[in-house]
């Protein structure tokens, strides 16, 4: 399955809209304003909260929270490597660890978990404002691999700042 991420430029706050191959948009996302850390909220178009993500703040590496629901998903770590970046994706509510890695400047990188790929992601060039081509594959949970990629644009975002 396809989807296309899209940022609202112009906007308080992170803003962004998800669509479907079709172009229908399925879901949205708000970033908090005026907090200490990054926020984000996954909301489907009926305004129900399917994640929410939170940086955690004093750490030395850049580190994220997701949740689902109530619960705890997963932890997202960018690693300390030399030439590439590479996050983690672990925690109580998957089954196996992720990693991230791919070329983060052209925003090319694919989730994987160990043997398969759960997204890729591509930029979209020549584009008002950020939009990505997300592949997520068949068997993947698209909010959680949706929240991922959320947690890397807004690492991307505040290594660019």
């Amino acid at each position: 399955m396809n989807l296309y991420i899209q940022q609202k430029i112009f906007t308080w706050g992170d803003k962004f809209s998800i669509y479907d191959e079709a172009g229908n948009e399925k879901y949205f996302v708000e970033g908090e304003v005026l907090t200490l850390g990054k926020k984000l909220h996954l909301y489907d178009l009926q305004g129900q909260e399917l994640a929410y993500i939170e940086q955690q703040l004093f750490t030395f590496r850049p580190r994220y929270l997701i949740y689902l629901g109530e619960e705890e998903f997963a932890e997202v770590v960018k690693e300390f490597t030399f030439f590439h970046p590479e996050y983690t994706v672990s925690g109580p509510g998957m089954n196996s660890n992720w990693t991230v890695h791919g070329d983060f400047f052209d925003h090319d990188y694919d989730v994987t978990d160990g043997k398969n790929t759960i997204a890729s992601v591509s930029k979209e060039w020549f584009t008002f404002g950020d939009a990505y081509e997300i592949h997520i594959a068949d068997n993947a949970d698209e909010v959680a691999a949706l929240a991922v990629v959320l947690v890397i644009d807004a690492c991307i975002d505040a290594q660019r700042n």
